[in-house]
């Protein structure tokens, strides 16, 4: 059974990540907050703890990675992220992303098409914590239907294009923050859903993210 402790010198790390995220332009207080409060070494293999707060994405298992804490960041602030708020969030991965919108007081719909990293959201260390983080093994491009419609909507990996079925799942004047393109770097876009349906996209800074996939993988 791994043992989770969040010492001095975490936290001292965390801090200078934060520092760092500030000064390359992040520029939310409660993102930064956020980032802050969450020991983001709980999400890797205890192996990486000596650094696990470098700004870089790390690999975790299933051919997936947790996201470069700056990638999160700038997502995160994208979304505009108010308390209460209902989001529904495609890549679950290492659950790190779905913790800092958590922490921000939001109420969080995680789906992830990958069985073994599902499998593993049933001991989340923080389930008490946040009982408004829910989580759903499913094809993210279906989204969740069920329990539409979202105030925003956030994709943690790169789209080939803008899915419809997650646009109707959205209210109007809702945001998703998406990054899209085939290929080794994605556009970020930030869609805001009309009142008629269509929808207008803010296009900001190229990353890199794993590609997004139809189905479930067993």
């Amino acid at each position: 059974m791994r043992k989770y402790e969040d010492t001095y010198r975490h936290k001292g790390l965390r801090k200078q990540l934060v520092d760092q995220l500030r000064s390359n332009g992040i520029t939310d207080e409660n993102v930064l907050c956020a980032m802050n409060n969450i020991p983001r070494h709980f999400f890797m293999d205890s192996a990486l703890d000596n650094i696990a707060y470098e700004d870089r994405a790390f690999p975790i298992s299933d051919g997936q990675t947790i996201s470069q804490p700056y990638t999160v960041a700038f997502q995160t602030q994208l979304l505009q992220v108010k308390t209460g708020e209902k989001i529904l969030e495609i890549g679950t991965g290492s659950m790190f992303q779905a913790t800092v919108l958590a922490e921000m007081g939001a109420r969080v719909f995680t789906i992830e098409r990958q069985k073994g990293l599902f499998e593993k959201t049933k001991n989340f260390i923080f389930k008490a914590k946040y009982p408004f983080l829910k989580f759903f093994y499913g094809d993210g491009f279906e989204g969740l239907p069920t329990f539409a419609p979202f105030d925003k909507v956030i994709i943690t990996a790169g789209a080939p294009f803008v899915p419809p079925k997650l646009i109707e799942q959205m209210k109007p004047g809702a945001l998703m923050v998406i990054p899209v393109d085939e290929g080794a770097h994605q556009r970020m876009l930030r869609i805001t859903k009309n009142n008629d349906g269509t929808y207008m996209e803010e296009a900001f800074q190229n990353f890199s993210f794993v590609p997004m996939l139809t189905g479930k993988n067993a």
